[in-house]
């Protein structure tokens, strides 16, 4: 029976047909998913896996080979050093590259057989001395504690004499051991070496090699990045070995002007000036304090007192004025930042990270000087003590 208003022509259908129908119109209303999606995931699925894998071997292989990366990131920072002058002897005099290498490394070899000629014997004269003497000294220094601070340094000197000389024996046969073990270290110097005369005798093969893969515009960054790298690199190196120079001698001096024996002298002014130049802020006074002590041990509070204003007179001068003019055409760094640096690179690598860090860091300030747009500042602070002196100068000027 159909209804009146359609006059039959509504079919009644049969209850299976009409769910078949019912879920085709659905299926039509929805959104059907892509037939590229299944694909896309699939595909995404395994570049996800294989980008986790390769950088899990590549963690793997670095962590195998740290110590064979820790050489050469070593060796490519004393290359970056010793280039310019490898780069000066060839301009200048026209020696190829493999020759000025050698000649560096000649001048260096000799440096450090005269440093172990002159040291040595110094080194074994103050440890006799110590062994011998260090009772009194420990005594000397109690009666001096207790008569200005008020409290005793050393509580027991009785054996202090015996202990101090068993002290220097055990150190010397560690040393010992060291270099009857230290086969180890001499292939890590070798291959320090190796490496570092490689990079720095076809360093010029290399930039280009490198620069032949890069197109033109970031060629010039690259470039511009390359250089930045070797003066700040070359100039924080010869900077500071100027300035160890000088602190030694001039350190060297004091003591034998306040009556250090030159046995003693020598190695506490080469140690106090590495100290004092290669370790910012505290280097100086951690590297002063062992001479210091010492002079106070040999020669009593007045000279060692003379040490130390020399010591603190000479630091003054070399952070205001000599360190400054060394550095204007070389290396450019905040204090604060070199400090930084240098307790980062230390805490990351050690002695050598800490050595390193500072270049590192001035490289790194350079390209962010460099590197941007800048716009002009027409905000004046009030706090702004530089701006306000100069226009407070340039009223005074107007006035008058």
């Amino acid at each position: 029976m159909t209804d009146s208003g359609n006059s039959g022509s509504q079919v009644d259908l049969p209850s299976d047909v009409k769910d078949a129908l019912e879920q085709q119109a659905a299926a039509k209303g929805a959104d059907p998913k892509p037939r590229w999606a299944d694909k896309f995931v699939w595909s995404s699925l395994w570049k996800v896996v294989a980008v986790v894998v390769a950088v899990f071997v590549l963690a793997v292989v670095a962590f195998r080979a740290q110590h064979l990366i820790r050489l050469l990131i070593i060796s490519v920072f004393l290359a970056l050093a010793i280039v310019p002058a490898v780069n000066a002897m060839q301009r200048n005099w026209g020696w190829k590259r493999g020759a000025a290498v050698g000649v560096i490394y000649a001048g260096l070899i000799g440096f450090m057989v005269l440093m172990i000629v002159i040291l040595i014997p110094g080194i074994v004269e103050f440890a006799q001395r110590v062994g011998s003497e260090g009772g009194d000294w420990a005594a000397d220094l109690n009666d001096f504690t207790e008569s200005v601070f008020g409290f005793t340094a050393i509580g027991d000197t009785s054996g202090a004499a015996i202990n101090t000389e068993t002290v220097v024996e055990e150190w010397g046969d560690d040393i010992l051991g060291l270099a009857s073990q230290g086969f180890g270290l001499v292939f890590d110097l070798a291959t320090i070496a190796l490496f570092t005369f490689y990079f720095a005798a076809d360093y010029s093969r290399i930039d280009r090699a490198i620069m032949s893969r890069m197109p033109a515009q970031r060629q010039r960054i690259y470039g511009w990045v390359a250089d930045t790298a070797l003066e700040q690199t070359g100039g924080y190196f010869y900077s500071r070995i100027l300035l160890m120079v000088i602190n030694g001698v001039l350190t060297f001096g004091a003591m034998v002007l306040i009556g250090m024996p030159v046995a003693f002298a020598l190695p506490l002014a080469v140690f106090e000036s590495f100290f004092a130049t290669f370790i910012p802020a505290v280097g100086t006074y951690i590297g002063a304090a062992v001479p210091i002590l010492i002079a106070l041990a040999l020669l009593g509070l007045p000279a060692a007192l003379i040490l130390l204003v020399f010591v603190l007179v000479y630091q003054q001068i070399e952070n205001y004025w000599l360190s400054p003019k060394l550095s204007a055409e070389t290396m450019e760094l905040n204090g604060g930042v070199a400090f930084g640096a240098a307790l980062a690179g230390g805490a990351i690598a050690g002695p050598a990270g800490a050595f390193m860090a500072l270049p590192v860091a001035a490289l790194i300030t350079a390209v962010i000087t460099n590197v941007g747009q800048t716009y002009d500042v027409v905000y004046q602070s009030r706090f702004d003590t530089d701006v306000n002196d100069a226009a407070a100068a340039s009223a005074e000027v107007d006035g008058g």
